[in-house]
């Protein structure tokens, strides 16, 4: 019977509707859009964090505003308000001129009540507490109170009015012998005056410390206390000295390059320290000596610009707090006899005869210099940071604006070492903030770097193994009929919100691991040591009772196996604790097994309950989920052809799995650890409520640590906007933008390798 002839094909059924071609043009075109537009957002967000960084590396600016000519005088002070409207200069018969810079007023003069009677020897001005100390002629000394108010008058307009309130006159040295220079610090329940006389020719030191009676109304009336004549302290001519705020010590300066540290304790003072900055000078003076806000660092200046700072830390060798060179700044263009110290940050200004020059004590970093067409006498920065004022030698005032809202910032500050006040050596550290007006910021991202890394660290090596062999279980030896629920169940477990791992971390898992350490260290080679030896012994069996068990099924022989061993490992760790890690311990003196004493005395680490090894546990456990979808999906799509063709070539099940599946699907597995790593670098609430969140740099697994992320989650609520800290956390931000960035970049690059090598799969 003759074949049916096959019907001639219908054009009509090969044509696409009108409306599936508009669809399939819309789509394509849309898909475009999508895709850039996710570019356009990438680029928006990294120019939207650079434009906020790039403040914090801008220098200070500074012009100037007015010049206010003064009467020729002998000016020996200047002082500034807080609002820096009303400076004033005080010439050397005790004369107070006070300038109204923004207002139609002048100049207005004030006259210290005593000084026409007693005379003035010597002044010191403290712009924080805006308080003249005067010395008299005839060996007294007085506290001068500048209240300074605002006034509001017409159309809320601000004019700021001056007093002064002086103390009473206070003996301090030999009576009727004039006070060459003086010195004062208050300190609360201390203060402390220091004064310097000349006496036949020949220089002497006194102190003084002062009482002040407390009333129901405040403060009362300040008397002398005791007296000290510390002359004999001292070897050479005394040329300067400093009280600090804290009204425990004085600084001395001597005429041959020397300074003596003298210490106020036990109502006695005694040297506790005697140094020689520019001893390596052919002429050893100092120029120039002054603090920085806090007390805590001084400057010194030779006399030949050299600029060095000392500050204040523990030596252990000596066991108390001494001077050490701690900065060295850029050395000065002539010699320098101006220094002014800013009342609100490390900042200060030194001045040379047609130079000034703005530095920050912290960084070592000049903010801003210039040369000035005037030869500067005296200098003063305002109590906001934002205006400088310069006396030159033709008594003219000068007012300078000054921008610099970031000057804690530099380069070096956020990745370099620094040595900060109080600290034996220079180091990267992290804290924002400080309890006291005089804090100084440590913003090194340096030690939130290395805590991001050692999360992820700590995480992967948790996680990567269980995740890839895992996938390779269930892809290559799971049965189809278990894969189908374990791989959805794996998939749920990526959905649990971090804040929940978080917080099981933190009340659940922290208070365990910290007391069964050794049972997490037997459990850890226990359990993977049975899984091989089960495996090795599975090979030994006779093939009848390997048939025993279809395959894909070993699983319910070898589970119960792993858990007895891992509840073995767990009851015997107390065990192993009192084997092998006994200590004695320092409060009992007994020996006692305890792995939470163990570790810091034999190691020289700390213990935490809140650690990396927490972190690792469940950071991993949120990050298994994600490394087994991709790399378990990776592995199935292998080609069934090339399984087929390994055994029948007579490969077994893992020689298959390891040396044909495996390398076939590596692009993808890679692609899967490089989305865990990027998991667990921008895991936050895990790391904030596990670790104790300490800025800290160590790869101790039994210590905390701090993460870029886990930073700018905790701080950025607080900062001020636009502030430095505020941009420094977008600074941070940046910081793990551009590792990710690199992470991934370098990640695609060998993908795209793997999968050019392995291209079986296209």
């Amino acid at each position: 019977m003759p074949a049916k002839p096959t019907p001639p094909p219908v054009p009509a059924r090969f044509q696409v509707g009108k409306a599936t071609l508009l669809m399939d043009r819309f789509m394509n075109q849309f898909i475009k859009i999508g895709g850039l537009s996710v570019i356009v957002a990438v680029f928006g967000i990294f120019i939207f964090i650079l434009v906020q960084i790039l403040p914090l590396f801008r220098g200070a600016q500074a012009e100037e505003l007015k010049a206010i000519q003064l009467e020729p005088a002998d000016y020996v002070r200047l002082g500034i308000d807080e609002w820096s409207e009303l400076p004033f200069a005080m010439q050397a018969d005790g004369d107070l001129v006070f300038i109204d810079v923004v207002g139609d007023r002048g100049a207005i003069t004030k006259q210290l009540p005593f000084a026409a009677e007693h005379g003035v020897g010597a002044v010191e001005y403290n712009q924080l507490a805006q308080r003249l100390t005067v010395g008299t002629q005839d060996g007294q000394f007085a506290l001068v109170d500048i209240l300074y108010k605002p006034a509001y008058g017409a159309g809320n307009a601000r004019t700021i009015e001056a007093e002064l309130k002086a103390g009473d006159l206070l003996a301090i040295g030999r009576p009727g012998v004039p006070v060459a220079m003086i010195g004062y610090a208050d300190a609360g329940a201390r203060k402390l005056a220091i004064a310097k006389q000349i006496v036949d020719g020949r220089m002497e030191l006194h102190a003084v410390t002062l009482t002040q009676r407390r009333t129901l109304m405040g403060g009362g009336r300040t008397t002398v206390d005791r007296t000290y004549d510390l002359t004999g302290l001292v070897t050479g001519t005394i040329d300067k000295f400093l009280v600090a705020a804290q009204a425990d010590s004085v600084l001395i300066a001597t005429t041959e390059g020397e300074l003596i540290y003298l210490f106020l304790d036990g109502g006695e003072f005694y040297v506790r320290q005697r140094l020689k900055p520019f001893a390596h000078l052919p002429d050893a003076r100092i120029n120039l000596l002054n603090y920085v806000f806090g007390d805590v660092t001084f400057v010194a200046v030779g006399m030949n610009g050299e600029t060095k700072g000392y500050s204040l830390f523990r030596d252990p060798a000596v066991g108390s707090r001494q001077f050490g060179e701690t900065k060295r700044f850029d050395a000065q263009p002539g010699a320098t006899d101006v220094f002014a110290a800013s009342v609100r940050n490390k900042a200060f200004l030194l001045g040379t005869e047609r130079h000034a020059r703005l530095i920050f004590s912290t960084t070592e970093t000049v903010r801003w210099q210039q040369d000035l067409d005037f030869s500067v006498r005296q200098a003063i920065i305002g109590g906001k940071y934002d205006r400088m004022v310069f006396l030159d030698d033709q008594s003219k005032l000068h007012f300078f604006r000054l921008n610099d809202p970031h000057p804690e910032s530099s380069f070096r500050a956020f990745f370099g070492k620094l040595w900060y006040e109080g600290s034996p050596g220079p180091k990267y550290d992290w804290q924002s903030t400080g309890g006291s007006d005089d804090f100084e910021p440590k913003l090194s991202l340096v030690p939130l770097i290395i805590g991001s890394l050692k999360g992820t660290f700590y995480a992967l090596l948790f996680a990567v193994p269980i995740a890839l062999l895992a996938a390779i279980y269930t892809s290559q030896f799971l049965k189809p009929e278990v894969k189908t629920i374990v791989k959805p169940t794996m998939e749920i477990m990526a959905s649990l919100p971090s804040v929940v791992l978080g917080f099981l971390a933190a009340l659940w898992l922290a208070p365990i691991l910290e007391t069964r350490v050794p049972s997490v260290m037997l459990i850890v080679t226990l359990v993977p040591l049975t899984a091989l030896i089960f495996g090795w012994a599975w090979t030994k069996l006779p093939p009848r009772a390997r048939l025993a068990i279809a395959p894909g099924w070993e699983f319910v022989v070898f589970l119960p196996m792993m858990f007895a061993a891992g509840y073995a490992a767990w009851h015997l760790g107390p065990s192993l604790e009192r084997l092998l890690f006994v200590v004695t311990d320092p409060t009992s003196g007994l020996r006692v097994a305890d792995f939470r004493l163990w570790w810091p005395t034999v190691t020289g680490t700390p213990f935490e309950q809140r650690n990396s090894l927490v972190v690792g546990f469940m950071m991993g456990f949120a990050v298994i989920p994600i490394i087994f979808t991709i790399a378990e999906d990776a592995l199935s799509n292998v080609p069934q052809s090339l399984r087929s063709g390994s055994l029948a070539l007579g490969a077994s099940r893992w020689q298959t799995a390891f040396r044909i599946v495996l390398p076939t699907a590596s692009a993808g597995i890679f692609s899967a650890l490089m989305i865990g790593l990027g998991r667990a670098v921008g895991e936050t609430m895990i790391v904030v409520m596990a670790t104790g969140n300490t800025p800290i740099m160590e790869w101790n697994i039994f210590s905390g640590m701090r993460t870029l992320s886990a930073n700018i989650a905790v701080e950025l609520p607080e900062a001020p906007h636009h502030g430095t800290l505020y941009r420094t956390l977008f600074l941070g931000a940046m910081v793990l933008f551009v590792m990710t960035f690199m992470v991934n970049t370098v990640a695609e690059v060998l993908r795209q390798r793997l999968r050019d090598r392995y291209k079986t799969v296209e």
